[in-house]
């Protein structure tokens, strides 16, 4: 990587901190005050909040990048070009409107297919991560590093998230296989379950039913810390991906090995 394009992806994360910085301060009025909910039409629910925290981004973005594409999750994607910003204004919307902490702002940088930056703010939570291509990930300053864990044992931590897709076939008993081989299950879900994965807390995250929006920021700051994500098949990313695979690389390659014997 030139150092040219270290720079102005170094510019693009500062601008991107800030849009999530800004959407924060939204959020925060709305999940303080109470909104009303409407459900989308794939059933899953939406606010005044994800709609006007989506906004700010964009126009924060618009405003630096006027020639960037952008994708959001509420109002879809505009413009064309090498450059895509992704944005999920609140991932975890559930959450958000039963009142607890557990949702996050995503926004992540795609070139010509390539995640190269990505930002994930949890307001309530009380923390943001973030990384951009070859400049390492932190929390909040602190500089982040997965664990160093090269087997499965009693001491392994593997979270789950949705996994529904995954019950349907061999896959599942798969995940069963490691599952027995692991010394904690934990199921922390949406942007949690990463930020503890980068920051050495756990081994192994697994997700059948997931949106690259949702994903696309945390797969940066995974990656950054050393760690291996890519979709269940092994597969790289893409605006398709509907499945997770994450995990210091020696658990990574174990647990690709046993999903891909099952499918097979």
């Amino acid at each position: 990587m030139d150092a040219a394009f270290s720079t102005f992806l170094d510019e693009a994360l500062a601008v991107a901190r800030d849009a999530a910085a800004a959407a924060a301060e939204v959020i925060r009025r709305h999940y303080r005050a109470g909104v009303a909910v409407e459900t989308k039409a794939d059933h899953t629910p939406v606010t005044v909040a994800d709609r006007e925290a989506e906004a700010v981004i964009k126009s924060i973005l618009r405003r630096a990048y006027p020639e960037h594409a952008r994708y959001g999750e509420e109002s879809g994607r505009e413009g064309a070009g090498d450059w895509l910003w992704l944005i999920d204004p609140i991932d975890g919307t559930k959450a958000f409107v039963r009142g607890y902490p557990m949702f996050s702002t995503q926004i992540a940088l795609m070139h010509r297919g390539a995640l190269v930056l990505g930002v994930s703010c949890a307001p309530e939570f009380g923390e943001t991560c973030w990384a951009r291509a070859g400049g390492g990930a932190f929390r909040d300053g602190e500089r982040l590093r997965v664990a160093d864990t090269r087997e499965f044992g009693a001491e392994t931590a593997i979270s789950i998230g949705n996994v529904k897709t995954l019950t349907r076939d061999a896959r599942w008993n798969a995940l069963g296989e490691l599952i027995r081989a692991s010394g904690r299950i934990r199921g922390y879900g949406d942007f949690l379950h990463y930020h503890l994965l980068a920051r050495g807390c756990l081994d192994l995250v697994i997700e059948s039913d997931v949106n690259i929006l949702d994903i696309a920021a945390l797969a940066v700051i995974v990656r950054e810390a050393g760690g291996v994500f890519t979709d269940l098949a092994g597969a790289e990313l893409t605006l398709d991906t509907t499945s997770v695979l994450a995990g210091t690389p020696a658990l990574h390659a174990q647990a690709l090995a046993k999903f891909g014997a099952a499918r097979r």
